[in-house]
């Protein structure tokens, strides 16, 4: 396995990829408030909703916004710290795993579960996930099983950096 990316780095990427995907969801919100208030969504008659459904969407976004905006608060907040090799597995853990052979590196962060980082080497996993909720308390030689997409895994942890 290469050698580990710098969790300084995964952290500046994570908030990269929040930021953008802010910017793109800030620019969603203003379409969908322009559109719920524009001349051509006045309502036709009692069965036409357009304004109506460009306000909710309007309200989703809002909402999506202002978590987004918390997220990369909280991430850039984050402290990056070291562990060492009997530390458990908390917020802020680079965890190397192997499942039947195969080494996974996987970032406990606080939001962006999912998000691939690292040109794809590291895997984003948040504490509230099951797979998050499944490491976080382990260390290196535990094994943790998680039931993923209907299927019942068992990771082994390598290592906690």
């Amino acid at each position: 396995m290469p050698a580990l990316p710098q969790k300084t780095d995964l952290k500046e990427q994570l908030a990269r990829a929040l930021a953008a995907d802010l910017s793109v969801r800030e620019r969603a919100h203003r379409a969908a408030s322009e559109a719920a208030t524009h001349a051509e969504a006045k309502p036709e008659n009692d069965k036409d909703t357009r304004a109506l459904e460009q306000s909710y969407l309007a309200h989703g976004e809002a909402r999506r916004v202002e978590e987004l905006r918390a997220a990369l608060v909280n991430v850039e907040a984050m402290a990056v710290r070291a562990f060492g090799e009997h530390d458990a597995v908390v917020l802020g853990a680079l965890v190397t795993t192997d499942e039947g052979g195969a080494r996974t590196l996987l970032w406990i962060a606080p939001h962006g579960g999912g998000s691939r980082l690292a040109g794809g080497l590291v895997q984003v996993v948040t504490p509230r996930s099951p797979l998050g909720q499944a490491l976080i308390g382990k260390r290196a030689g535990d094994e943790c099983s998680v039931s993923l997409a209907g299927r019942e895994r068992v990771l082994t942890i390598v290592a906690v950096a």
